[in-house]
């Protein structure tokens, strides 16, 4: 995204914010497909026939996005960080309703891994609503590491997006995205029944 596009994404999110409905329809083309390529990649270790697809992901997320209007957005890193945390909360949400009955049966299966796609070498699905109640733990223990998880794993941020929505150097967001990845994995060993 250039200079030029982001510059255009903050002024369109302050006036969406202060309630200007034409600012929110020309900002979705200037966000849609970022935000469609984060929830393919969150969805693409979903199950065969998984009834939440990445279009209806994105139109749920934008739409909870844009009718936020205490939110004063600061630009395009922090509208998807944002972005990240309504994404955990509805893939969370989706999740819970789907499996209400029984607790991992069908889970939604996500992979921490850095590049890593299904059927590869390294690929460790991971049980969504296992992976939630995880970060919740992190979080209380260091919630700066949580929200490292939350855009680089959720929002589809790079360390250097990362490391600026969160106000820190590049080798703090590596440094805790090693840390929180190696935790995350503990915790869902630890607290997985197979």
């Amino acid at each position: 995204m250039s200079h030029v596009v982001q510059g255009q994404v903050t002024q369109l999110l302050e006036l969406a914010r202060q309630g200007d409905d034409s600012a929110a329809a020309r900002l979705m083309p200037l966000v849609y497909e970022e935000l469609r390529n984060v929830a393919r990649g969150l969805l693409a270790a979903e199950r065969p026939g998984h009834t939440l697809q990445a279009t209806a992901l994105v139109h749920e997320a934008y739409l909870r996005l844009v009718s936020q209007s205490d939110t004063r957005w600061e630009g395009r890193v922090h509208f998807f960080a944002v972005a990240a945390r309504m994404l955990r909360r509805i893939l969370v949400d989706h999740a819970r309703g789907r499996n209400a009955d029984k607790r991992g049966g069908g889970a939604a299966r996500l992979t921490l891994m850095d590049g890593v796609e299904r059927g590869e070498p390294g690929y460790e699905p991971l049980d969504l609503l296992a992976l939630d109640e995880a970060m919740d733990e992190l979080e209380r223990c260091d919630e700066r590491q949580a929200r490292v998880v939350e855009l680089r794993f959720f929002a589809g941020l790079d360390v250097e997006e990362t490391a600026q929505a969160l106000g820190v150097s590049p080798r703090t967001v590596k440094d805790d995205w090693r840390f929180a990845k190696a935790w995350l994995r503990a915790q869902l060993t630890r607290n997985d029944p197979s």
